[in-house]
């Protein structure tokens, strides 16, 4: 029996026990591609040498010391680093351990900022639903999942959500694109002004929203008109892209695909690439400043902020992903990929969108797909699909509560950014058998049900 409390006390997992590029490997020396990055974190895949040289270095150097008495020379090769390359008027960067606590510190950020400039009335977030950014409460609060706030509803600050820019199900018949994203637009207006402009601090998204909804793009001109209306009423946009961010879209930060430029960013998953836990707040000076002049601190902190071993980690993935032109590889493949999943599944009965950027891509399954409708929830096809994947040596990340938190099913793409075509090919024919299988256990479900 595990002592580890499991995500699912009840399961009994595979034990992972090496990694090799794209394929983990488990005790019985089953292989795995790993399609998905883990939860889109694995950029440079599994066991990287270059990677492993920088930590061991760094470990025989340092591996930690405290924010409040130190600072490190890898954590600010780091933050030149990231700064060097970062959107414009982008200064500083805050390093923590994890997307959740980025967007903690994000919102703190947000806040105290408001606070130094002396608008401290401001205290309202807006955010989407079906938006995910973290599990904390304050980054479970600005998140809209329905299915993950539910039971802990009562220890969530308020915060109001508009809709998600979910183009497949929400764009009307008479509507072209940018309609649809100037109608999302006067939502958050109608919002702002309800709440009162001069009382909201932020507005909350991810750039490409990943886990809940399946790798959901914005529409052409959407984040540009969500950043001249926060511009227009004083508020602060934070843009999320822990799970969409360096790299994975194909673009170091996704946000430079819609030409627009946030007050706080958040990132994680392929900073790190996996090597070690680390994800970081990127700051515009206009923040940094008004604390410089203001208190002269940010009153918050954690033990491992900056830890030395994760920077170097971070540092060295960051390195390899330039020096080895991984971003033009992940615009490639990424076509590859988008390539194979229109041939494999595009008339597909059971699969209703095939979308997203890069490598970092997604399928919405549905019962019916010329009425839209997604298969009952009772069924959780989008758990034998993660079980007949893993059956044929394929991790992917499949979700359920795709379209509300409760109805809808997809799987969600994001394998390393040193993919090969042979790769990609496998993990279509693997994920093509399993879709197959796991969509026919469920109609076998249901058509009894329906005769009777």
């Amino acid at each position: 029996m595990s002592h580890i409390l499991h995500r699912q006390p009840a399961s009994t997992l595979p034990i992972a026990v090496a990694g090799e590029g794209v394929h983990l490997i488990d005790a019985e020396g089953r292989r795995y591609i790993d399609a998905s990055g883990g939860a889109a974190v694995s950029c440079l895949g599994h066991s990287h040498p270059d990677v492993r040289a920088a930590m061991h270095a760094q470990l025989d150097r340092l591996a930690y010391a405290h924010t409040s008495f130190f600072t490190t020379e890898v954590a600010e090769q780091l933050a030149d680093h990231l700064i060097q390359r970062a959107p414009a008027g982008i200064t500083h960067a805050y390093f923590v351990s994890g997307g959740s606590e980025a967007v903690e510190a994000a919102l703190k950020m947000a806040r105290q900022y408001f606070v130094e400039i002396g608008q401290p009335q401001r205290e309202h977030f807006i955010a989407r639903r079906q938006s995910y950014h973290g599990n904390t409460l304050g980054a479970l609060a600005v998140g809209g999942n329905a299915w993950r706030r539910r039971q802990f509803a009562p220890l969530l600050i308020p915060v109001t959500h508009v809709s998600p820019c979910y183009e497949y199900r929400d764009r009307r018949e008479d509507e072209t694109p940018e309609q649809y994203g100037q109608r999302l637009v006067q939502e958050l207006s109608d919002a702002i002004e309800q709440l009162g402009s001069d009382r909201v601090i932020a507005f909350v998204a991810e750039t490409v929203v990943g886990a809940t909804a399946g790798a959901l793009p914005p529409v052409p001109g959407y984040l540009r008109g969500v950043r001249e209306l926060c511009d227009r009423h004083g508020i602060l946009l934070i843009l999320d892209e822990v799970m969409c961010g360096m790299g994975r879209t194909g673009t170091l930060h996704a946000c430079e695909q819609e030409g627009v430029v946030p007050d706080l960013m958040t990132i994680a998953k392929g900073l790190g690439g996996g090597y070690q836990p680390i994800g970081a707040v990127l700051a515009q000076a206009k923040i940094v400043d008004a604390f410089a002049r203001g208190s002269g601190l940010f009153q918050h902190g954690h033990t491992y902020i900056g830890h030395a071993l994760a920077c170097a980690a971070a540092l060295a993935v960051q390195q390899v992903i330039e020096r080895d032109s991984l971003l033009e590889r992940v615009r490639h493949q990424g076509r590859g990929l988008a390539e194979r999943l229109a041939q494999a599944f595009g008339e597909h009965p059971f699969v209703g969108d095939i979308r997203g950027r890069g490598l970092f891509m997604a399928l919405e399954l549905v019962q019916d797909r010329a009425r839209k409708t997604p298969f009952d929830p009772a069924l959780k096809v989008h758990a034998a699909v993660r079980r007949e994947a893993m059956a044929r040596g394929l991790m992917v990340y499949p979700m359920g509560g795709t379209i509300d938190g409760r109805l809808g099913d997809h799987v969600l793409l994001a394998p390393p950014f040193i993919v090969s075509d042979a790769e990609l090919d496998a993990i279509v024919e693997r994920l093509t058998a399993a879709l197959h299988a796991a969509t026919n256990g469920a109609q076998s479900q249901v058509l009894p049900r329906a005769q009777g």
